[in-house]
């Protein structure tokens, strides 16, 4: 994760955490107690996810592949490959999880 002071700003460090991803639906955060997850089986819809961990670690599966997020890091999921989230550390991890087109 990369720090910066923008310009104008004191004591004040930001990384950012994504780019243009489409347009909002709507949005959570998530509170993942240790060896929690879902759903238990990966699913799909049709619209993606964009998922930024703000503690902990998590690891999400999709399709055949496992892409693991620490604190400050997001991924977008596309929602027409099966996918699920999980924590992969034993404390909470929390999320924030943005429903986009």
């Amino acid at each position: 994760m990369q720090l910066i002071t923008p310009p104008n700003h004191i004591g004040f460090k930001a990384s950012k955490l994504f780019g243009e991803s489409g347009k909002i639906i709507d949005g959570a955060i998530a509170y993942i107690e240790p060896n929690g997850g879902g759903p238990v089986e990966k699913h799909t819809h049709s619209h993606n996810h964009l998922f930024s961990v703000i503690e902990g670690e998590a690891k999400i599966l999709i399709g055949e592949q496992t892409v693991i997020l620490t604190k400050g890091e997001s991924f977008l999921v596309d929602g027409s490959i099966p996918h699920s989230v999980w924590n992969k550390c034993d404390t909470q991890t929390i999320m924030i999880g943005i429903s986009v087109k």
